[in-house]
């Protein structure tokens, strides 16, 4: 049922920005030289809970989820996936894709002893990637 009235409020928002096209597709006018990256921690460092983890983010602003204006976007974290998620739909929300609608940028982590693969994806008001994708390369942490 949240996934329902979720999925209702952010079409309705979809429709009141007026930022709806004709092709349904989302299309974002993204600058070359966007990136999203971690500040904390960094590829190979070993941590301990709790895990503050750090977004950055260059060339987009941070707009929260259901405000849609354009080259801005909200991060997503992915935990421990082997692929990414579909590009061409909304980002799931779970343990394994962490969502940060309010526009935060960054979030203290509880995370079981041993390895982990962080990633980070931009999506946009409706949680959906930008076209083309904006994606972190892949970290791995080791949590003591």
């Amino acid at each position: 049922m949240e996934v329902i009235m979720r999925t209702a409020i952010l079409f309705m928002a979809f429709f009141i920005s007026g930022m709806a096209n004709a092709g349904g597709e989302n299309e974002s006018s993204i600058n070359s030289g966007t990136k999203v990256y971690f500040l904390s921690p960094t590829d190979g460092e070993t941590v301990t809970n709790p895990v503050v983890v750090r977004f950055g983010l260059s060339g987009m602003g941070v707009a929260p989820a259901g405000v849609a204006k354009e080259n801005t976007g909200h991060h997503h974290l992915l935990i421990d996936l082997e692929t990414l998620p579909d590009l061409t739909k909304p980002i799931p929300s779970d343990k394994n894709h962490r969502h940060f609608g309010g526009g935060q940028t960054e979030v203290v982590l509880e995370l079981t002893p041993g390895e982990h693969h962080l990633q980070l994806l931009l999506g946009d008001y409706a949680h959906t990637p930008h076209n083309p994708p904006v994606v972190s390369k892949q970290i791995k942490i080791l949590v003591k």
